[in-house]
């Protein structure tokens, strides 16, 4: 079963994922004035201020259409879930809304539904924790079929963006690959 798991992982995670930001954790100590402007964009993002959903509703728009064109009506743009309903309302909803303003792809926010609130995920170099299922409704006619881009804030072994991809493919959908502000590197150079 892991074995089957693993793959099903990696089948999300082989296909094609782009990351805006270097993301150095907090305990990444001597990082340079680039490492500490895009950790503050990312936790502004993550802590849904106007500002910051703006720039990455703009690098998410601009990425988009360089690299779907005019095939973007045709595409559905969906986040990976937040801890919680009240937070994924609050991250993505607007930020959402907004990305597909300015682009023309199909918002999926809206057919993906928290029922169950989870802990968040804390991935350390060594060990992960996860303490509560969550449980998400989704639209289901509305994946069928679909093209699917999935976007999270941060990426870090990538599960947690496997996991979603995989349930929407499970629906019906065709998740062309990921797209996240930021991916966690331990090592400043």
């Amino acid at each position: 079963m892991a074995k089957e798991t693993n793959l099903e992982i990696k089948k999300q995670l082989d296909k094609k994922l782009v990351y805006f930001l270097k993301y150095f954790p907090v305990r990444i100590k001597n990082v340079g004035e680039d490492a500490v402007s895009a950790r503050n964009l990312i936790w502004g993002f993550k802590d849904a201020k106007v500002e910051a959903q703006e720039e990455v509703a703009q690098m998410t728009a601009e990425y988009l259409k360089a690299e779907f064109g005019n095939s973007l009506g045709n595409i559905v743009f969906v986040c990976v879930p937040a801890s919680t309903q009240s937070q994924n309302e609050h991250r993505y909803g607007g930020f959402c809304k907004r990305v597909c303003e300015l682009t023309n792809v199909r918002n999926g926010f809206p057919h993906v539904r928290i029922e169950s609130d989870r802990l968040a995920v804390h991935e350390h170099r060594h060990d992960k924790t996860i303490s509560k299922v969550q449980i998400i409704d989704y639209d289901k006619d509305f994946f069928f079929g679909k093209d699917v881009i999935v976007m999270d804030d941060v990426i870090t072994t990538g599960t947690s963006y496997a996991m979603f991809a995989n349930q929407l493919e499970d629906l019906g959908a065709n998740v062309l690959g990921g797209v996240f502000l930021g991916r966690t590197h331990y090592r400043y150079k």
